[in-house]
């Protein structure tokens, strides 16, 4: 399960980086490199997911619920956006929805 989440942690990390780096590149006015880079981050996101114990849906799934949680991390941290409590608990709902998907033992 740590290797599991690990996966998630460092596929959502590619994932949105990925996705600043393109959207600083188009909407901010950045460098065509920054731009690049963010593909290639996007990239390795994809080939990072694969490593997933389980089958496409179910990981692209549960992935939903890790990239709203650590986008609104992003948000706060690098944006300066800070989440209020409902954005907390929807977040905090959206990983217990990773965790049933994803390590419910199945019949």
């Amino acid at each position: 399960m740590i290797k599991s989440l690990l996966y998630f942690f460092c596929a959502g990390l590619f994932e949105i980086g990925g996705g600043y780096l393109i959207w600083l590149w188009l909407r901010e006015d950045k460098p065509i490199w920054l731009g690049i880079l963010g593909g290639i981050f996007l990239a390795i996101y994809g080939v990072i997911a694969t490593q997933q114990p389980a089958n496409f849906g179910r990981v692209y799934v549960a992935y939903g619920g890790v990239f709203i949680a650590m986008a609104m991390l992003w948000g706060w941290r690098v944006d300066g956006v800070n989440p209020d409590i409902y954005d907390l608990i929807g977040a905090g709902l959206a990983l217990l929805g990773v965790l049933v998907i994803m390590y419910a033992p199945r019949i």
